[in-house]
């Protein structure tokens, strides 16, 4: 049994803008099952192919952890770097908000610190320490 490759391509245009569908590791997993159940017993899978994909499903997997352990290591260090502006004076990029950093706080948008007059400033677009 052949499966086709699935590939989506986000819409173009002004009006509007199509989700992109993503595959992860168990859809992957899904879909290699479904292959190996639906095979033709007449022509059954060359066994160096199933050895092919299997090492594949072994690669994805790493990859998979390989990004979470990455993704860890940088919300740790970027906690480690923006607890160091705690007491410290900020000055935002564009100079509208300033003064002493009471707490940070790490996102997926990057650092945002909070000012002891209650305004957050995100760190990430270049805001000045004093």
């Amino acid at each position: 049994m052949t499966v086709a490759p699935v590939t989506t391509a986000p819409t173009v245009g002004a009006a509007s803008a199509a989700p992109v569908a993503k595959l992860d590791y168990n859809d992957f997993l899904s879909l290699l099952m479904a292959e190996m159940k639906n095979q033709d017993p007449t022509q059954p899978m060359d066994p160096s192919q199933m050895v092919s994909q299997l090492a594949t499903v072994s690669e994805v997997g790493q990859s998979v952890q390989m990004n979470a352990n990455l993704s860890a290591l940088l919300t740790s260090t970027s906690l480690s770097q923006a607890e160091s502006l705690i007491g410290k004076n900020i000055t935002s990029a564009d100079g509208s908000a300033s003064g002493q950093v009471t707490s940070v706080s790490v996102t997926s948008a990057g650092a945002v610190a909070t000012l002891a007059n209650g305004v957050t400033v995100p760190l990430a677009d270049g805001a000045t320490v004093k």
